[in-house]
């Protein structure tokens, strides 16, 4: 049974195309991300989802039955603007959320207790919402997402706000309930998150999918053709022949070879003459990263000069690769 199924859906407003003939299914304990720049289409493709807006084309399936709003009764949704009631303590903040899902108030001040322990926030409990750090009001929202125990948890830039340590707990929790059988989709632009957590991606620039399928299948269609090297000393090593382009940092620098080098012979050549000019604490061969790979796509579909290294940051940006957003 599939979780969710977008076919060809798409959406404008006024004469802006938000989402353009996309299409992809989350299965049962899928970590799904969809993925890519601010603007690109992500949080249009999720209100379509949940009943929010309306596709002006294509269709929507929950749980493999067309959409209907009882549905809704199965999910929990964090929205990227958030919405708790400031002058509230907590506890009956996630009571009364709790509530408006179907539960009884005891068993919403059960539930709310033992995730306010888990995600370490116990002591918020009894106060307002006004009186929390900006991380502890996402935790709270966070919690009132699940309470309900939904089937597909829909996470629209969760981490925001959060310091490392609470978004690696949070992302935890969602790892967690993947195993159980959960599905979940989380929106965002930090792509190194997904790569470490997500089973399967859909990437959208300009409300049009870039790629989508299983992380593995997708890491597998690109060559090991990356090295990074951590190291001390003489870096006269990055002349060697099968460097095509190498981005240094401090100590650190991020190497990505000719098409024509050999992943044996090249790459031991390099690790020799790197360690016969520096102390080289770290050599490793990888594949492209996600954020890599995404931008080669991106360079594919737009007039991008190719030669012009993007990042991430320069999407984000209302006129990267020269058009409007």
């Amino acid at each position: 049974m599939s979780i969710v199924q977008l076919h060809h859906i798409r959406k404008v407003y006024d004469t802006k195309v938000a989402v353009e003939d996309l299409s992809f299914t989350i299965e049962p304990g899928t970590m799904f991300g969809l993925l890519g720049p601010n603007g690109s289409g992500k949080t249009s493709s999720i209100r379509m989802m949940i009943g929010i807006t309306v596709p002006d084309s294509g269709s929507v399936s929950l749980f493999d039955r067309p959409f209907t709003r009882s549905a809704l009764s199965r999910v929990g949704y964090l929205p990227e603007e958030r919405g708790l009631y400031k002058k509230m303590n907590v506890l009956d903040q996630l009571i009364f959320l709790g509530q408006l899902h179907g539960l009884s108030a005891s068993v919403a001040s059960r539930r709310a207790s033992l995730w306010c322990e888990r995600l370490d926030i116990v002591e918020a409990i009894p106060k307002k919402t006004e009186d929390l750090s900006k991380g502890m009001q996402q935790k709270i929202q966070f919690i009132a997402a699940l309470l309900h125990d939904p089937d597909l948890i829909v996470m629209d830039e969760p981490f925001s706000g959060l310091d490392p340590v609470n978004s690696f707990l949070l992302m935890s929790t969602l790892v967690d309930l993947c195993s159980i059988g959960k599905a979940v989709l989380f929106s965002t632009h930090r792509m190194d998150q997904v790569e470490k957590f997500c089973n399967s991606i859909a990437l959208i620039h300009r409300g049009q999918l870039v790629l989508s399928g299983s992380m593995r299948q997708i890491k597998s269609n690109y060559p090991r053709n990356r090295v990074l090297i951590h190291y001390e000393g003489d870096d006269s090593f990055l002349r060697h022949p099968c460097i095509e382009h190498y981005k240094r940092y401090n100590g650190t620098v991020e190497i990505r070879l000719l098409p024509s080098a050999t992943l044996d012979d090249d790459t031991q050549s390099l690790l020799a003459q790197a360690v016969a000019h520096a102390r080289v604490t770290r050599f490793e061969v990888m594949e492209p990263t996600l954020e890599e790979i995404f931008i080669e796509k991106v360079q594919q579909a737009l007039p991008i000069d190719n030669d012009h290294e993007l990042s991430m940051a320069q999407l984000d940006q209302p006129n990267a690769g020269g058009l409007d957003a």
